[in-house]
């Protein structure tokens, strides 16, 4: 069995508990250089991860002979540039979410990939959680018999902003994220329920900027049309007084209620009554999926997250942001 030796590109604030842990606890898996523009920063990241090599370079990193396999962990500006590079050089990539700032920068990492032969996965997690995996279950099993229809509802308190100096966070700056919070946030859910239900076929949506506070929309909602037949609805808002956080999956039996990123218990409700799962996160949320990443790597099974089904997700969300990036002539 091969060792999987690993590089990352933006060892930042994503990489400290929830994936970079994951490449050195996996089976058959190092975690051997790390990249950041700011080398010192870099090299903090090396030492407390006991990590062998730090770059500030990301062509270093990606032409070292030691690194078989990259992660890329940039904001989403940077997700193509990046793994075109990796392609190139022949090493499959392992980039973050969302995949990138829009389906047609998803489509040339797709294309060079398949070009180069080399895998493209893309770090939706939530498809290897056990918390979703009862969710897919519970509906497989056809406990809720024939889904009907799914609601999303998602709004939370607005980002902090440091008012006096004007610097934002990079998740709310369109030329970096995409877009706002909508982007980062409501992609996991979508690409959960593409994951649960199968492809979205079809989504509109309409979008604004309510608090004013920068360019990006901060309240988004949605229709969308499932292959399967099923319809969905999708309210975001990141303006609001609190957070709060549910899905709904409705069928012709019952239904079943769970958040996309709290621990509360998923529920699922029949005539019968209803039904309590209290499934706990695990520490380094993206281990068990790098684990089929690398067991895939291996000829060992199939990772359930690649570049096709990520990019699925970016092309919902570029039909629902279709008409706020047209008014607000946002362009990438």
């Amino acid at each position: 069995m091969k060792t999987i030796r690993w590089g990352i590109i933006g060892c930042g604030n994503v990489t400290e508990v929830k994936s970079g842990p994951g490449f050195q606890l996996a089976e058959n898996s190092l975690l051997v250089a790390v990249m950041r523009r700011n080398g010192e920063l870099a090299k903090d990241y090396a030492t407390r991860h006991n990590v062998p090599k730090w770059y500030d370079d990301a062509d270093e990193l990606i032409n070292d002979p030691d690194v078989d396999a990259v992660y890329i962990a940039t904001p989403p500006a940077f997700h193509k540039k990046y793994t075109l590079k990796c392609a190139e050089a022949g090493k499959p990539v392992y980039v973050e979410k969302p995949m990138a700032r829009n389906f047609e920068e998803c489509t040339a990492m797709v294309e060079a990939c398949e070009k180069a032969g080399v895998p493209l996965f893309v770090a939706y997690y939530r498809r290897a959680l056990d918390r979703f995996n009862k969710v897919k279950e519970l509906i497989d099993s056809g406990k809720i018999g024939d889904v009907r229809f799914v609601t999303i509802v998602l709004y939370k308190k607005l980002v902090q902003v440091d008012l006096k100096s004007g610097k934002l966070p990079w998740r709310v700056i369109p030329e970096i994220s995409g877009g706002g919070e909508f982007m980062d946030l409501a992609s996991h859910t979508l690409d959960a329920l593409d994951y649960i239900l199968g492809p979205i076929e079809e989504a509109c949506g309409y979008a604004d900027n309510q608090a004013k506070l920068y360019e990006a929309e901060d309240v988004v909602t949605a229709s969308l049309a499932f292959k399967s037949g099923v319809k969905g609805t999708g309210t975001w808002c990141f303006s609001s007084f609190s957070n709060y956080d549910m899905n709904e999956i409705v069928g012709s039996l019952g239904k079943i209620s769970f958040s996309t990123f709290q621990e509360e218990p998923v529920l699922l409700t029949t005539i019968e009554g209803t039904t309590s799962f209290n499934i706990k996160k695990p520490i380094h949320i993206q281990q068990q999926l790098i684990q089929t990443v690398v067991n895939e790597l291996n000829g060992l099974g199939v990772c359930p997250s690649k570049g096709i089904s990520g990019a699925r997700t970016n092309k919902i969300m570029d039909k629902i942001l279709k008409n706020y990036r047209d008014k607000c002539q946002i362009k990438f």
